[in-house]
């Protein structure tokens, strides 16, 4: 117990010294001066995360040796012939930075195309695995990396070696980060809308472990978003789009609109999720907050108006995700469009098994809420 408690009020201690740097770190912040860090040469593909948080599935559907020979999807080393196709796509170009609450966004004059191959190349350089690569939805996902230390190693010396002695072994306070890039193409495809959202992943020792010979074994939980870094490498991506050095432009954009979304019931007892917004803004918008509760989204087409996610319901999490993973419970729904007016528009939870058991109803009230609460935050 004595051991135990030691553990804890170290972790307490170190939580408190993290947080207040984290706070400095985002009043003081400014664009280019953020150290970051990714041990690109240990790729962390082999996490245990528990079963609920849902891994990104393998597409490559468009590859990059398309275009530039010679050249390895995974980790990319350019030659100088390479770098001038880089300097060509990068010429200078006009971008916007667009924000609503904490979403920041870029309007970008390039074409999809453009901007897809850049945006590849850009992860690829940080040293992150493209573990997600599907054109038609316009999404880039990439595998997980480990950040750098809170602190530096020899900092933490004392304190891994003191929580070492109290749990048996060497533990560090991890913390992976993944990236997903969305695209969306604008003014008949001659611009493109570029979201980057941010997913991290903590280590924390294991709640749920009693037996005395395991303690101290960890497992990964959701980390809260650091928006500092989020912001920092949307700057990073602008700057390599080609767009001007402007510091202002990611720290003080104009807010474009305010969201409003609300959850009531559909004529067929499933929530229906109305926004305040016409079509296209609300897709946008529903898209974003999909990003940022990490929803696998399959497919989607606007001509239908319609979206395709991958997810567990509620009721069958817990103990049948943690058996047999949470992909192997999840399930395919249509979420669907309709403008009802000039600036209201309804979105629509629909069961393609058309089983619509009590507990898919259920469901789709906690998964229109999460949306909905995306914005509150």
């Amino acid at each position: 117990m004595i051991k135990i408690s030691t553990a804890i009020i170290i972790s307490i201690f170190l939580s408190g010294c993290f947080s207040q740097e984290e706070k400095e770190d985002s009043s003081s912040y400014q664009p280019g001066k953020l150290k970051i860090d990714y041990y690109s040469n240990k790729p962390v593909s082999s996490l245990e995360i528990p079963p609920d948080l849902t891994s990104p599935d393998m597409q490559n559907s468009f590859r990059l040796s398309e275009i530039v020979s010679d050249i390895n999807e995974n980790f990319v080393s350019f030659s100088d012939q390479q770098q001038e196709f880089k300097k060509v796509l990068a010429e200078p170009v006009g971008i916007q930075v667009k924000k609503y609450g904490q979403q920041r966004w870029l309007l970008i004059d390039k074409s999809p195309e453009e901007v897809w191959q850049l945006s590849k190349e850009f992860l690829k350089l940080q040293g992150f695995v493209l573990e997600k690569e599907d054109k038609k939805i316009g999404i880039l996902e990439t595998n997980y990396l480990e950040n750098r230390p809170d602190i530096p190693d020899e900092s933490l010396g004392f304190i891994r070696s003191m929580i070492g002695r109290a749990l048996d072994q060497t533990y560090t306070f991890a913390t992976v980060d993944k990236y997903r890039i969305r695209i969306e193409p604008v003014m008949n495809y001659k611009q493109t809308e570029l979201f980057l959202t941010l997913n991290s992943l903590e280590e924390i020792i294991d709640p749920r472990i009693s037996d005395p010979d395991r303690k101290g074994e960890t497992t990964w939980k959701p980390k809260q978003k650091d928006l500092v870094l989020e912001t920092e490498m949307l700057y990073r991506l602008m700057v390599y789009l080609g767009g001007e050095d402007i510091k202002n432009k990611v720290l003080n954009p104009k807010e474009e609109m305010f969201v409003d979304a609300t959850v009531n019931e559909a004529i067929n007892g499933y929530a229906k999720l109305t926004y305040n917004l016409n079509l296209l803004d609300s897709w946008n918008q529903f898209s974003w907050a999909l990003d940022q509760n990490n929803i696998v989204i399959e497919d989607k087409d606007l001509s239908e108006k319609a979206i395709y996610i991958v997810s567990a319901r509620t009721s069958d999490k817990g103990i049948m995700s943690r058996i047999f993973g949470e992909e192997a419970i999840s399930k395919k729904y249509q979420i669907l469009f309709k403008e009802a007016e000039k600036n209201k528009t309804e979105v629509y939870f629909n069961d393609i098994s058309e089983e619509n058991e009590k507990e898919t109803k259920e469901f789709s009230y906690d998964f229109f809420s999460a949306i909905a609460n995306s914005y509150k935050k």
